[in-house]
């Protein structure tokens, strides 16, 4: 019997595991894929929006020669906080779902890259699975295509290619700036009226500048309608079509929350939003026992949690978790 389990090892799950371990609470943490695999997922060169300080978890210094720290930084620094606390994790093992018990404690079971299933039991549990599994979908003909992905890596296989790039945000930004690089032509479809207000400050006037030169096509108030093999049609606000070449798509349309653990121990969402219900003071939901941490905790707005902000969530499950067990005694 766990004092806590803890689904996601995202800096978030990681920084619960560290809160309640400095409370004498014993954790295990189960992970679906590799340890913080949203920051894996992103695109290989991404710079952060943060600095460093801001990303940082346990007390560790995240120390970095850049203002804002990249990709591959942030993964060798939170491989390091893992191993200096000595985390317990079960990486390649997937929570199916959390069954609570009748004396109020919980089970979780799950299953491994092989198939076998186990169950863990524990007092609490801390669900803090991230977002990055389950892109939105547009819901277009030939969105299943193989040359779509809602996931991007770098630019080097999209050399010299016609690339459609569905969205406007920091995402869409850097790859269109990457792909130009690599003297791709790019095509940028945003249904706005411009691209996203939070485009990051150092990159947007070199995103203008490139747009005025023409080396990236924008068409906003405009949405694709229908992907093909070798084309792409997009319509403009007045619903006037064009079609245009096309070898991939990348649909960077952002991604959700996954809501099957939240609801496999009842836990109530609100409203269309699909956010949990949750004691912002403790993050405990309204299954007691049951703790949110990170981006779960933000219904369908998966921009309204970032790691700056999910990371304290850590803080707040352990005390209320060490207060209950203090009362108990």
């Amino acid at each position: 019997m766990q004092d806590v389990i803890i689904i996601g090892a995202g800096p978030c799950g990681l920084s619960a595991a560290i809160e309640c371990g400095r409370r004498g609470l014993s954790t295990h943490i189960i992970e679906k894929h590799c340890l913080v695999h949203s920051i894996y997922l992103y695109p290989t060169h991404m710079q952060f929006f943060s600095t460093a300080e801001l990303l940082e978890i346990g007390d560790v210094p995240f120390p970095s020669p850049n203002e804002k720290p990249f990709r591959y930084e942030a993964l060798s620094y939170y491989r390091k906080v893992a191993d200096h606390y000595d985390l317990s994790i079960s990486q390649y093992e997937e929570a199916l779902s959390v069954e609570r018990q009748p004396d109020h404690s919980f089970v979780v079971h799950t299953v491994d890259r092989s198939g076998q299933k186990h169950q863990y039991e524990a007092r609490n549990v801390v669900i803090s699975t991230g977002y990055f599994d389950h892109p939105n979908y547009i819901g277009i003909p030939g969105e299943g295509l193989d040359k779509v992905t809602h996931y991007f890596r770098e630019a080097h296989p999209y050399t010299g290619m016609n690339v459609a790039i569905i969205g406007g945000s920091n995402s869409a930004v850097d790859a269109a700036m990457e792909l130009i690089r690599v003297g791709a032509n790019i095509h940028m479809v945003y249904r706005g009226e411009e691209v996203s207000e939070n485009i990051k400050p150092w990159v947007r006037p070199v995103f203008e500048a490139m747009v005025k030169k023409g080396k990236i096509e924008v068409h906003v108030q405009s949405k694709v309608t229908e992907i093909r093999e070798s084309s792409i049609t997009i319509q403009d606000k007045d619903g006037h079509t064009t079609e245009i070449d096309n070898d991939f798509v990348l649909a960077l349309t952002g991604f959700r929350p996954d809501r099957k653990l939240l609801a496999s121990c009842g836990v109530e969402l609100d409203g269309d939003m699909e956010k949990p219900l949750f004691n912002p003071e403790t993050m405990e939901s309204n299954v007691p026992g049951l703790y949110v941490a990170g981006v779960i905790a933000s219904g369908r707005n998966a921009n309204e949690v970032f790691i700056e902000t999910g990371r304290k969530h850590g803080g707040l499950i352990a005390e209320h978790i060490a207060a209950v067990r203090a009362s108990q005694q």
